[in-house]
């Protein structure tokens, strides 16, 4: 029998399991054949502190000093830029502020990326402290750092029942394998209201949204490798360079149900055509595409810590496509509260992330 039990192999179970092995037993378990099969691995892999809802940047400028206060062991240099036609100034400047980024000439904006297209861009704006996250190097050291510490993952273990018995958390999965223990945590992403009703608990209420993605080659042969990632006004499509290609997306927000998300053929074509209309350079081709989901909780911030319903029942869910550049600052907070330790997060922050508001 384990510690504790943690339901998802992504990187909200696997960054927490990292932060919990050296103090308890844990078992990972996947429903899927590898990890960060899902939203996890399909993410873009940006670390942007200023990026997303203010709770999320509380949580990210917490996480600053992992990712890029060190040996830069996860970390890659990339910097934004967000670009905007002359009758989007208003919602160019709520960016800017939001984003607080610098803004530039539209000169400027084409030294840094030759195929920002003069004669529909108007204002441009770029801040260079975004970084790409080396996320497969990151979802194997903490995979690591469970396994070493004598904790197990199990792949292929799709969940069939969950049971209260006593003290003690049983998981039966549809191979009929049963895992035990005295604590669970959910970090199940899209499924995570599925774990919450097997086993007896209030769902809250997550929403997966679809976000699509095409990846097209260097556009007029271009090296893209030290571009910025360049997104439109109020994030309506972004690209970013992803071995030697770049990664265009519609940045689109489909309320979906949780399965194994494919891309919309139109809405990344609408997002492409958005895409083409700041660039000087058409789409060809698309080598390749894809879906993600990323879940919202019903008031989009992140669910994290003890369920008001059982104090062995804990929550890492809702992150809404920021679990990456999250992940050091959520991982401490919810070990923290399972161990019993004051959180390193300032109080009100953990209030406002914690499964109680939903009580």
């Amino acid at each position: 029998m384990s510690d504790i039990l943690i339901i998802g192999g992504g990187i909200a179970g696997l960054s927490a399991g990292a932060q919990l092995a050296p103090h308890m037993n844990v078992t990972v378990i996947e429903a899927e054949e590898a990890l960060a099969f899902h939203a996890s691995g399909r993410s873009a892999a940006l670390f942007e502190p200023h990026y997303g809802p203010p709770t999320t940047v509380q949580l990210s400028l917490a996480s600053s000093d992992f990712y890029i206060g060190g040996d830069m062991r996860y970390c890659r240099p990339r910097g934004v830029l967000f670009l905007a036609r002359a009758d989007e100034r208003a919602a160019f400047e709520k960016d800017c502020a939001v984003m607080d980024l610098d803004e530039i000439t539209v000169d400027q904006a084409r030294a840094l990326v030759p195929i920002v297209n003069p004669d529909t861009v108007a204002f441009a704006a770029h801040a260079d402290r975004a970084h790409d996250i080396d996320t497969d190097l990151l979802i194997q050291d903490c995979a690591r750092e469970i396994r070493t510490n004598g904790g197990a993952i199990h792949l292929k273990s799709r969940i069939a029942a969950i049971t209260r018995h006593g003290e003690t958390w049983q998981v039966t999965t549809e191979t009929g394998e049963t895992h035990s223990a005295p604590l669970l945590l959910n970090a199940a992403g899209p499924w995570a209201g599925q774990v919450a009703e097997m086993a007896g608990l209030s769902p809250i209420g997550f929403t997966p949204c679809r976000r699509s993605m095409a990846r097209i080659p260097a556009p007029g042969g271009h090296d893209v490798s030290d571009w910025p990632m360049f997104f439109g006004t109020d994030e309506r499509w972004y690209a970013k360079p992803d071995a030697g290609q770049l990664i265009v997306s519609p940045s689109e927000e489909e309320p979906s149900t949780p399965h194994d998300a494919w891309a919309d053929d139109m809405v990344l074509a609408e997002g492409l055509a958005r895409y083409e209309e700041m660039v000087s350079e058409p789409v060809t081709r698309v080598t390749a595409n894809w879906a993600g989901l990323r879940t919202f909780s019903p008031d989009r911030k992140m669910v994290l810590g003890q369920s008001p319903e059982h104090p062995a029942f804990f929550w890492s869910a809702g992150q809404g496509g920021y679990g990456f550049q999250t992940a050091p600052a959520v991982s401490q907070l919810v070990a923290d509260l399972i161990l019993g330790r004051t959180p390193a997060l300032d109080a009100d922050l953990v209030a406002a992330l914690s499964p109680a508001r939903f009580a």
